[in-house]
């Protein structure tokens, strides 16, 4: 092999700077010595840094010399600072003090649930939204355990305190998701497009949420992906829908993680036959990709993922005697970059553009229909801690949106539709903590959208009072507002903004892995969009006349303490709400809204089994339906809702798992509500059919491997 004198040269001058290299070491904890992990260490004025590991450890080298300052930070920390000789810096004792804005202090918390290792109070945490039994490893389907939330099966999709789907937005690390749920047709159930394989935290809000957030009439997801990787690993699964690989590659000051997985309905439903008359079973191809970049006081990530989705079926429809064929294909796109630092004296900045991109093709017998739309998110905001007590930010949102669509009855016949949207907005928000008791957050929002020519402003207050150290009082107020839906707006730009008023009266107790939560709300709605005719086509007259109002009780009940390796919680809801809205005649309760809704969640460790096995219940009281053969307009009532679940994860070995679960173990039939005829029969009857689960039950069993340094790491946590 010939070696050139510039590799030679090259070889000598690396191996120089490892020896000139010095290691930094030390560990992190809290006053009570419990580990902190993912506190970021640096060296003042240099690249050089890292961030605790789970037992608070970390090191890193720096060629820095010399008078060195090194200086650690962590939410809700004080920011240690120490100045010494480089050398000195080596198997520190690092101990963090609380701020005064730290876990001791009020929490404003009205309409809020957090989960994740940075939440000061978790209602969730991460291992929860997987190994929920019920929830099939789907963000959405956990959530619906939460107060506050409607079991919608024919759905699948997030409907909060009276509001509907589009009610919700969703943000992947603060950037909004244009299209965050898989593509469907009517009463087949969809699921949100995110796997919580990447995430690490979650906030859910029913409402009263920040000023930060805009275009979202009820409530806000707000998807954390995770800002460390620890270690290089890779996970295999095999299931009974599918295949799905994910891999982790950890440098010094950056990481890539991605996943991909198929999924395949065919030969589950050959062994497990659904109520769907398949002509191509559901089949779908998606992946997810972070790459995370540590900077010199902050951090840079990218975010992608796609998801290629197709199925055919005939579906059966009340008004004809033969089954509608039906076939759709869609194909997603969404992708986002982030970029956080702190600069100068005690300021932060955040900022970060997402691009949305989502097509459908659907066939419905010999007629097409395609749609596309392109969204653009674009966000800036800048925070600064003026002293321990005050904490100011303000910011910019800009969002783009184009929507097109072609119906195409025959090929000599196209109808297009279509609009394109700017809105941009700013606001500002102040955190005013009098003392570790009493709390006040203060916001404004104003916006201006070019398509509707509407300028807003939304005013937002929250404040928190403690009662005790362990219980608090919080309120909420604010006024939010949301375009109309797609569906109205590419057929009219004539429309105001809807409209929607919060009060929210929130009491929280917390104490050693005990959390109980019980929140009164009232939401008043104005401005809401209805028109003229059976349903939604470009001659119907639209106004903004609609009204309407949400009211009721949440409960929430969690205990991780008094039975050893036993967590359990339990959710009860309260609601009365109407809206005259749409085509309604009057006002009247929802079709998806039921009275009362109750949750039981429980999970279980058996030591000796090496297996942690779970149960879910799920109850909603009976939905209201409208029955053309009666006078009262939605007067019906379906049957109540019942389904118990189960979920048991195995575990082989240190990395291998063997998981089951089954939906719906006793095989209740739930109905969710009645599809009427257009026109009576001969006896002046509406004929009607039951719209039902697509399976008694599901079944889903899988086989997961992991392959990671320490020989210890699992995907018990994704599960």
């Amino acid at each position: 092999m010939k070696i050139t004198l510039p590799f030679l040269a090259f070889l000598f001058s690396g191996a120089w700077s490892l020896f000139a290299q010095t290691t930094i070491s030390g560990n992190v904890t809290d006053v009570k010595g419990v580990s902190i992990m993912g506190a970021n260490i640096f060296i003042e004025g240099t690249y050089d840094g890292a961030t605790s590991s789970e037992n608070g450890n970390f090191y890193f080298t720096t060629s820095a010399t010399g008078l060195q300052t090194i200086i650690v930070s962590y939410l809700s920390f004080q920011t240690f600072r120490k100045e010494g000789g480089i050398n000195e810096f080596s198997n520190l004792r690092i101990v963090l003090r609380e701020d005064v804005n730290a876990l001791d202090a009020v929490v404003l918390s009205a309409g809020s649930f957090k989960a994740g290792e940075k939440a000061r109070v978790s209602v969730l945490k991460p291992l929860d939204i997987v190994t929920t039994a019920g929830s099939a490893g789907d963000i959405v389907a956990a959530l619906q355990t939460l107060p506050g939330t409607q079991n919608v099966g024919e759905s699948g999709r997030l409907f909060v305190r009276g509001g509907e789907a589009g009610e919700t937005q969703t943000y992947v690390d603060g950037i909004r998701v244009a299209q965050p749920y898989g593509a469907t047709i009517q009463n087949l159930p969809t699921r949100g497009r995110f796997s919580p394989f990447l995430f690490s935290g979650i906030s859910f809000s029913t409402g009263g949420y920040s000023a930060e957030y805009g275009e979202a009439l009820s409530s806000v997801l707000l998807l954390n992906t995770e800002d460390i990787a620890l270690q290089d690993k890779t996970d295999i699964s095999f299931m009974s829908v599918g295949l799905g690989v994910g891999h982790t590659k950890k440098w010094e000051k950056s990481s890539l993680s991605l996943n991909t997985a198929y999924v395949n309905l065919a030969p589950y439903q050959f062994a497990v036959p659904e109520n769907i008359d398949w002509n191509k079973p559901f089949e779908s191809l998606s992946g997810e990709v972070i790459y995370r970049q540590q900077l010199k006081n902050g951090l840079w990530k990218v975010y992608a993922a796609f998801d290629a989705s197709n199925f055919d079926l005939n579906q059966k429809n009340i008004n004809t005697t033969e089954k509608v064929k039906i076939d759709l294909k869609n194909n997603n796109f969404y992708l986002n970059t982030t970029y956080k630092n702190y600069f100068g004296n005690n300021w932060q900045i955040f900022t970060g553009i997402s691009y949305g991109y989502g097509t459908n093709n659907i066939g419905i017998d010999a007629s097409k229909v395609k749609n596309t739309e392109h969204a653009v998110h674009l966000k800036t905001k800048l925070g600064k801690k003026i002293s321990n007590g005050v904490r100011f930010s303000f910011g910019v949102d800009y969002f783009r949106t184009q929507f097109d669509e072609d119906f195409i009855e025959t090929p000599e016949s196209v109808f297009n539709i279509g609009y394109q949207s700017q809105l941009g907005a700013v606001y500002t928000e102040t955190d005013f903590l009098f003392s570790n008791l009493f709390a006040v957050k203060v916001g404004l929002r104003a916006s201006y959208n070019d398509l509707l020519e509407e300028k807003l402003i939304a005013p937002r207050i929250s404040m928190g009072y403690k009662t005790g150290q362990n219980s608090q009082f919080s309120l909420a107020y604010g006024i939010f507002t949301q375009i109309p839906e797609s569906e109205f707006i590419k057929y009219s730009d004539q429309f105001n903004s809807e409209k929607a008023s919060h009060y929210i009266l929130n009491y929280q107790f917390s104490k050693n892995r005990k959390l109980f939560r019980a929140e009164v709300y009232y939401k008043a709605y104005s401005d809401l969009v209805k028109y003229d005719t059976e349903a939604v086509v470009f001659n119907s007259a639209f106004t903004n006349t609609g009204s309407g109002y949400a009211t009721g009780l949440d409960i929430f009940w969690r205990d991780g303490k008094t039975i050893k390796n036993l967590e359990y919680w339990v959710s009860y809801s309260y609601i009365d709400s109407e809206r005259d809205y749409r085509n309604f005649p009057t006002q009247a309760t929802l079709s998806f809204i039921a009275d009362h809704t109750a949750s039981l969640v429980t999970k279980y460790w058996i030591q000796d089994w090496r297996s942690q096995v779970g149960f879910s219940h799920l109850y909603s009281s009976g939905r209201p339906y409208n029955n053309p053969n009666e006078i009262e307009f939605m007067g019906g009532k379906t049957k109540d809702y019942n389904s118990l679940s189960f979920n048991w994860a195995y575990l082989l070995s240190a990395q291998k798992i063997l998981y089951f679960s089954v939906s719906n173990v006793l095989g209740s039939k739930n109905v969710f509500g009645y599809e009427y005829a257009t026109t009576p029969n001969n006896e002046g009857i509406f004929n009607r059919r039951a719209i039902t689960p697509t399976a008694d039950r599901f079944f889903f069993i899988g086989f997961f491997w992991t392959i990671s340094e320490d020989k210890k790491r699992n995907q018990l946590d994704n599960l």
